[in-house]
């Protein structure tokens, strides 16, 4: 589908360019991914779909119960194969990944070969606090929360950097990293299609 004229564009704000491949947002707990990634997702006028209310949904279970009944090795298994069947068989979305799913390499293949990956990263004073408000982290229990986080953040850089597009949301309201994040989009030519708002 070709651009519309800058002439149509401004006639009629409601058209937005977006990509023609999943968005997928990777990166630790507390980044931001399931805030950031609704607003994108209505900014391109795109599905959102959270991948752990996903396997939660398939699961029967919550993340923490996964966790806690089968152990983290299921839980990865079943996260694999939950991405895998999105990123098949939905239309263009945006989804929030959990933390730990790009550090999978069948996980990150699948990625790369069907969606455009985006590593939103903060700094780890930042982290700490946002993820204190929350009590469903089963991989932050039992010590202290920003040494885990630190280990965890320690760990699992070397692959979130193979991400295609990087982003730090330690800074300013999600409204600017939706905005920052579009005009990576743009800048690295993944806005494919137009259409009306919806």
């Amino acid at each position: 589908m070709t651009r519309p004229s800058a002439a149509a564009e401004a006639a009629n704000p409601d058209i937005v360019s977006r990509p023609d491949r999943t968005i997928v947002l990777v990166g630790m707990m507390g980044v931001g991914k399931t805030t950031i990634g609704k607003r994108l997702a209505h900014r391109l006028g795109m599905d959102f779909i959270d991948a752990d209310a996903e396997i939660e949904k398939a699961a029967g279970y919550t993340i923490p119960e996964i966790f806690e009944k089968f152990g983290e090795a299921q839980f990865r298994d079943g996260e694999r194969r939950v991405i895998a069947r999105l990123l098949k068989d939905e239309p263009a979305h945006v989804m929030a990944a959990g933390g730990g799913a790009f550090n999978d390499p069948d996980t990150r293949a699948t990625m790369k070969e069907r969606a455009i990956s985006v590593w939103l990263r903060a700094d780890l004073d930042v982290l700490g606090k946002r993820v204190a408000r929350r009590t469903n982290r089963p991989l932050l229990e039992g010590g202290e929360v920003e040494e885990k986080l630190a280990a965890l953040m320690e760990a699992r850089a070397p692959a979130y950097e193979l991400a295609e597009l990087h982003l730090n949301t330690s800074e300013g309201e999600p409204e600017d990293s939706v905005e920052t994040l579009v005009q990576k989009l743009e800048a690295g030519g993944y806005m494919k299609v137009y259409a009306c708002r919806t």
